[in-house]
């Protein structure tokens, strides 16, 4: 199954000017994602996950380093509308309906189907997360899972290379995370985006994951990677095995790790 291209960051820092001090809040990180790969991001609060990401999608620029994705730069990358982006926060807009909220996407984009419908491919999305029967509805008539099903579709509605996930069900409730987790599932397995989760959830860092890279306290760096040998198409009894509780449990170590070294440092 074809995937998207590789990412790859090398010796990345970040640092940002506070009044008269200067924060190192990342680096140097390195990573690597293969070709239709799906790696989770987990570390101590703080530790810079979320700048990573914001790099990676070329939302900022790194201070030093190197980031390329395939054979280009990030912001090339999303200047070409080759990836898709999803917050914590859906950040709808609040008077348009479902299928305003995506349509939006290929308004931004100028991209136009396949098959020339830009109708018909908002159908398949929104059958694609689960929303047949509420196109019409606004944002304010939908639940916080329904709003995240939204945003997702919303990012996959240019055929996005890559996917970036920023804990975009940290809000949501157990019940409605579990779903959503078996939503991204199916919705990866049929499309093989390279796809990257920004997540402080280990369990689901584990069953959603081809790999769980582990970082250190600020300035974040990759301190661990974990291979992730579950069996794909992944189900949810699968978090019953003893190998899922040991990754868990190896996971949790690093991160408690990790988070005694941020402490020790405050």
């Amino acid at each position: 199954m074809p995937g998207g291209p590789p990412i790859a960051c090398r010796r990345v820092t970040k640092s940002f000017r506070r009044r008269r001090r200067v924060v190192h809040a990342l680096g140097p990180f390195d990573l690597d994602i293969g070709s239709g790969g799906f790696t989770a991001l987990v570390g101590p609060s703080g530790c810079g996950k979320s700048t990573v990401l914001r790099l990676i999608a070329g939302l900022d620029t790194p201070t030093d380093g190197t980031i390329s994705i395939g054979d280009a730069g990030p912001d090339t990358v999303r200047r070409a509308r080759r990836l898709g982006v999803a917050f914590q926060d859906a950040s709808l807009l609040p008077w348009r309906s479902v299928d305003g909220n995506i349509k939006l996407a290929f308004q931004l984009s100028g991209r136009t189907p396949p098959n020339g419908s830009i109708n018909a491919a908002i159908a398949e999305l929104v059958d694609l997360v689960g929303l047949r029967g509420f196109e019409s509805a606004r944002p304010g008539e939908l639940s916080g899972g329904m709003r995240q099903r939204v945003a997702i579709a919303r990012a996959l509605a240019a055929e996005p290379e890559v996917l970036l996930l920023d804990e975009p069900f940290g809000a949501l409730d157990a019940l409605t995370r579990h779903v959503l987790n078996d939503e991204l599932l199916r919705i990866w397995e049929q499309r093989a985006t390279t796809t990257l989760l920004v997540t402080h959830s280990v369990p689901e860092a584990i069953y959603l994951a081809d790999r769980v890279v582990v970082m250190s306290s600020r300035p974040g760096r990759a301190i661990a990677e974990i291979d992730v040998p579950l069996p794909r198409p992944r189900h949810r009894d699968v978090q019953q095995t003893p190998v899922f509780h040991e990754l868990v449990d190896a996971v949790t170590s690093l991160l408690t790790s990790a988070a005694e070294v941020a402490v020790a440092e405050t």
